[in-house]
């Protein structure tokens, strides 16, 4: 299957195949309640690029990430099995981790909370960065301080300025909604302190093989991530 003119987002190399094509459909999320609404919505291709040097499957910005995420309708908190991991995860950082109180905690895509308030629970001081105004609002009225921008190379060196190095900084579903990798990843490098940790979760390219899991899908996911494409993505910094 050949393509042309669009080039991989980490190597910058024009990409010649793609892994799959599920055709054209409008944007994940954007619920329209009028039926005369709905035969005008905008359809986007969901054609999944695949990068043979960085083995890293992905689609192209159709839509501006500030389009997408400016205003976002999903909230972690709504989901009871995501604040049971949540919970989990705090913990089980703390004591792995060895964190102290005064240990600085960052989330970027931090949502409304879900998972700051269970540090700040405990006494931490954090920071959550949190694009959707909308989102970041319920998470300030639980007295979690959340800066309503978009995390990259540029806002962690100003984030770093007034808030100082980040022992510990937190990507829960987020690296693969970020269209420029690279400059988000460089961000995390300026960000974290010397002997500070990075942690990411993401949905992982082998499940969606092997679970045939075509409806992760969709726009605001510009990447397909495995381990393999992950680290040479870090790797760079």
């Amino acid at each position: 299957m050949n393509i042309s003119g669009y080039k991989c987002r980490v190597c910058k190399k024009k990409i010649k195949n793609y892994f799959c094509d599920l055709g054209s459909t409008p944007l994940a999320n954007s619920f329209i309640n009028n039926k005369k609404l709905i035969n005008k919505e905008k359809n986007y291709p969901l054609k999944v690029y695949f990068c043979k040097k960085c083995f890293l499957p992905q689609i192209p910005e159709h839509v501006f990430a500030k389009n997408i995420f400016s205003n976002y309708d999903y909230f972690s908190s709504y989901s009871k099995s995501w604040i049971e991991h949540s919970k989990k995860y705090v913990n089980e950082t703390i004591k792995d981790l060895g964190l102290n109180k005064k240990n600085n905690i960052c989330e970027i895509a931090s949502n409304d909370g879900y998972l700051l308030q269970f540090f700040k629970q405990k006494g931490f001081e954090v920071l959550g960065v949190e694009p959707a105004t909308n989102i970041a609002d319920e998470a300030i009225k639980k007295n979690i301080n959340t800066l309503k921008i978009f995390f990259n190379f540029e806002s962690a060196k100003r984030i770093k300025k007034k808030y100082g190095l980040q022992d510990l900084i937190i990507c829960n579903n987020v690296f693969a909604h970020v269209p420029d990798i690279l400059s988000f990843t460089k961000g995390l490098k300026e960000l974290v302190s010397k002997n500070g940790i990075i942690t990411i979760e993401f949905p992982h390219f082998q499940n969606l093989i092997k679970k045939n899991q075509f409806d992760t899908i969709y726009h605001e996911h510009f990447s397909y991530l495995s381990l393999h494409s992950t680290s040479k993505i870090l790797k760079k910094f």
